[in-house]
């Protein structure tokens, strides 16, 4: 699947986006199983409280099932202006 960082968890990666090979069944998992790779990703992931998430472009929470999805995108909270 696609998974796309945007502003800081980009920066903190140093990726826009990656394919990943994975079996995992939730953003959870995902998220899990990419903090295990290297300290960028740790650092990145450290409080799932300051990101959001999105599957298949739809505005996701880190409990949804992964099975069939093409794109997760992870970013900061968006406020308003």
């Amino acid at each position: 699947m696609d998974v796309l960082y945007f502003a800081w968890v980009r920066e903190r990666i140093g990726l826009p986006r990656e394919v990943v090979q994975t079996d995992a069944a939730t953003v959870m998992n995902l998220v899990e199983e990419l903090r295990a790779r290297e300290d960028r990703y740790a650092a990145a992931f450290a409080d799932i409280t300051a990101l959001r998430v999105a599957v298949d472009q739809v505005l996701s929470d880190f409990d949804t099932p992964l099975d069939g999805v093409r794109e997760v995108a992870f970013f900061p909270p968006m406020t308003g202006g």
